[in-house]
């Protein structure tokens, strides 16, 4: 949809998948999971128009590369618009809103992807938005698994794993 104009009723509601990786550590093992094909095919299933990844620290080129070679697939066989950066200022507190439902502008509820780290976990929380942690497990005694297990036992977050049955090509988890 072009900037400024204006979705006409009853079109497809907008539907956000946000990604982030985190500020710190490379995590391009998760960027190459999300940018699957069938992960891209598990978004357009359940209805979701625009994926936008934070790719962080080493992961500029693993994301260019990929959108140099399949933009045009994306947009066209999954219906999804690709975006990325890798770091903001700013914070992420906008990109995780485009997430969230909002009648007057057409949204759909999306879903918040991120690393397990625990200052961005206590931002989506605080935002009210549906959220699935993956711990990256190259970092040291791969505490973020510890914390992603913990949260999802109380049933605050979806635990995704990186591997086969990565858990958000499941329907479920992207509802």
């Amino acid at each position: 949809m072009a900037q400024g104009r204006e979705e006409q009723p009853g079109s497809r509601p907008k539907k956000t998948c946000f990604v982030t990786v985190g500020a710190t550590a490379s995590f391009n093992a998760m960027i190459r999971e999300i940018l699957h094909l069938d992960f891209l095919a598990a978004l357009k299933v359940n209805n979701y128009t625009n994926l936008t990844i934070q790719y962080g620290r080493h992961g500029d080129e693993l994301f260019r590369s990929f959108v140099k070679d399949n933009e045009n697939e994306v947009l066209h066989n999954y219906g999804l618009t690709l975006t990325g950066f890798d770091f903001n200022i700013n914070g992420l507190k906008d990109e995780m809103c485009a997430a969230k439902a909002n009648p007057s502008t057409n949204t759909a509820e999306g879903l918040v992807i991120s690393h397990a780290g625990s200052g961005t976990i206590l931002e989506v929380l605080r935002l009210g938005l549906p959220l699935m942690v993956v711990p990256n497990p190259a970092l040291m005694h791969n505490h973020q698994a510890e914390l992603a297990t913990e949260l999802a036992s109380a049933n605050y977050v979806v635990h995704g794993k990186l591997g086969y049955g990565f858990p958000l090509r499941k329907k479920s988890a992207l509802k």
